[in-house]
C-alpha cells in the first residue's frame, strides 16, 4: 500500500511537471500566434483603408462580420469534444469527429445561399447578394480542416499549430492587397479569405504530424459528440451576436463610414477581449480538461492560479489600449478615419468586464457542462442584443459602446452560480478585477475626455 501512495505521488508530481512545461510553452505559441495574427489583420487594414474608400471599407465590414460568424458557427463543438472527450485519441472518434465536421460546413453553406438576400434587402445592399454566397464557402472549406487541429490543442502542442496559422493568413493577405490593388473592390478581402482558408485547409493535412482523416461513422462517438456539440451549437450562435451583435445592428442604423469608422475602433480595443478567449480554448480549456484527467483533483487550484495571470495581463493590455488609443489611431491611419481612436479608447473600457468573467467560459466546458454553458451564453447574447438594440437606436455608436459591460453585470449572477457548482467560482478575485477595473475606466476617462467628447458630437478634428 506504502509503494502504492509513493508512486502515486510521483506519478502525480511527474504530471504536474510536463503540464507545467506544456502549458507553459503553449502560452508561449499563442501569444505569439494571436500577436503575429493581428499584426498581420493590423498591416492589411492599413494597406486595404488606402486602398479602398470609407464606403467601400464598411461594406467589407459587413462581409467581414459574416465571415467571423461562419467561422464562429463552423466550430459548434466538434473541435472542443476533441479536446475535452477521453476518447478524442481515438481514431475512430476523430474520423466521426471530421465527418461530422464536414457535414456541418455544407449545410452551413447552403444556410447562407438562402439568407443572401433577405440579408441584402435588410442592409439594403444589393451587393450582398453576389458577396454572400462566396464568402460563405470558407465553411466549406473550414469543415475538410483535418481534426489534428483539435489534437494539437487536446495536447497543448502549439508549435507547428503557429506557423501553420501564419503562414496561411500571411497568404490570404497578400492576395487580398493585390486582388485590392487590381480590382479596387470589396471582392478583394472576400475572394483573398478563400485563398487563405484553402491553404489552411492544405496544411492541416500535410503539415501536422498524426493519423490521416478518413469518412466513418461511429455511432457511440456520435452520440457522445453530439450530446456534448448540441449545446456548442446553439451558445456558438450566441456567442456570435455577444461579440458581433454590435455591428450587424449599427449596419441598419449608420452610414457605411461611420460602420467603418467604427469597426477599425472595434479592431484594435477587441484585441485583448479575443485574446482572452483564445487564451481560454488554446490554454485553459486543455489544462482544465488534462487536470480532471489526471490523478490529483488538487491541481485544480493551479488552474484557478492561471486563469488569474491570465486574466490580469489582458486587463492591463486593454488599459494600455484605452490610454493610448486616440493616439494610436492618429499616428496609423488617414484623417478619414481618426474618430476610430476616441470609439477605441471607449470600447477597450467596455469590454475589461467581459475579459474578467470569459476564462469561466472554459471551466463550464472542462468539467463537460456544455448545457449550462450553452444557457449563459444564450442569456449574454440575448440581455446584450436588447441593449445594443436599444442603445444603438436611441444613441447610435454610443449605444453599442455601453451595451457590452452592462450586460456583463447583469448576467454576472447566473454565470457565478453556474460556476460555483464545479467549485470554479471565485468571488475575491471578480472582486479585485472589477476593483481595477473601474479605477482603471476613472484614470483613461481623464486622460482621454477631449477625444471622448468628439465621440459625443459625433465629428473628428
Amino acid at each position: 500500500m506504502k509503494i502504492k501512495k509513493i508512486a502515486d505521488f510521483l506519478n502525480s508530481l511527474f504530471l504536474g511537471e510536463r503540464l507545467r512545461a506544456r502549458t507553459l510553452r503553449s502560452l508561449v505559441f499563442a501569444v505569439v500566434s494571436f500577436g503575429g495574427t493581428n499584426f498581420l489583420r493590423l498591416a492589411s487594414n492599413l494597406i486595404l483603408t488606402r486602398l479602398l474608400f470609407p464606403e467601400a471599407f464598411g461594406l467589407m465590414a459587413m462581409v467581414q462580420v459574416v465571415m467571423v460568424g461562419l467561422e464562429m458557427i463552423s466550430d459548434t463543438g466538434v473541435r472542443t469534444s476533441i479536446v475535452q472527450n477521453r476518447r478524442g485519441d481515438e481514431p475512430s472518434f476523430l474520423n466521426t469527429a471530421w465527418s461530422i465536421q464536414i457535414a456541418r460546413g455544407v449545410l452551413l453553406w447552403l444556410i447562407v445561399l438562402l439568407i443572401s438576400n433577405p440579408v441584402a434587402q435588410f442592409y439594403e445592399q444589393p451587393m450582398l447578394v453576389q458577396l454572400l454566397p462566396i464568402a460563405g464557402m470558407v465553411a466549406i472549406l473550414k469543415g475538410f480542416e483535418s481534426t489534428k487541429l483539435a489534437t494539437a490543442d487536446r495536447k497543448l502542442a502549439m508549435g507547428r499549430m503557429t506557423i501553420l496559422e501564419l503562414v496561411s493568413q500571411t497568404f490570404g493577405i497578400l492576395m487580398m492587397i493585390v486582388l485590392a490593388i487590381w480590382t479596387q473592390s470589396v471582392w478583394a478581402l472576400v475572394v483573398g479569405g478563400l485563398f487563405g482558408a484553402i491553404l489552411k485547409m492544405i496544411l492541416s493535412h500535410t503539415y501536422l504530424p498524426g493519423p490521416n482523416n478518413r469518412l466513418q461513422w461511429d455511432v457511440t462517438a456520435f452520440h457522445e459528440i453530439f450530446h456534448f456539440g448540441k449545446y456548442i451549437f446553439v451558445a456558438s450562435l450566441a456567442g456570435f451576436l455577444v461579440i458581433h451583435a454590435d455591428r450587424v445592428i449599427l449596419g441598419k442604423f449608420v452610414s457605411l463610414t461611420e460602420l467603418a469608422v467604427y469597426n477599425i475602433g472595434f479592431f484594435l480595443a477587441s484585441v485583448p477581449m479575443m485574446m482572452s478567449y483564445q487564451l481560454g480554448t488554446k490554454i485553459l480549456l486543455p489544462l482544465y480538461s488534462a487536470i480532471l484527467r489526471g490523478p490529483d483533483l488538487a491541481n485544480k487550484r493551479k488552474a484557478m492560479l492561471a486563469r488569474a495571470g491570465l486574466t490580469s495581463a489582458m486587463l492591463a493590455f486593454a488599459l494600455l489600449l484605452g490610454l493610448a488609443g486616440d493616439w494610436l489611431i492618429r499616428l496609423l491611419y488617414l484623417p478619414a478615419y481618426h474618430l476610430a481612436g476616441p470609439i477605441m479608447v471607449l470600447l477597450s473600457l467596455a469590454y475589461m468586464p467581459v475579459i474578467a468573467i470569459t476564462a469561466y467560459g472554459s471551466l463550464l466546458l472542462a468539467n463537460g457542462d456544455s448545457r449550462s454553458f450553452t444557457f449563459m451564453a444564450i442569456v449574454s447574447a440575448a440581455v446584450k442584443s436588447l441593449f445594443l438594440f436599444v442603445g444603438i437606436s436611441n444613441f447610435g455608436v454610443i449605444g453599442a459602446i455601453a451595451a457590452p459591460p452592462l450586460a456583463t453585470v447583469m448576467v454576472y449572477p447566473l454565470t457565478a452560480w453556474f460556476v460555483h457548482r464545479h467549485g470554479g467560482w471565485n468571488p475575491r478575485l471578480d472582486l479585485a478585477f472589477f476593483a481595477f477595473i473601474l479605477a482603471a475606466g476613472a484614470l483613461t476617462l481623464w486622460i482621454n475626455d477631449t477625444a471622448i467628447a468628439q465621440v459625443l458630437a459625433g465629428v473628428a478634428d
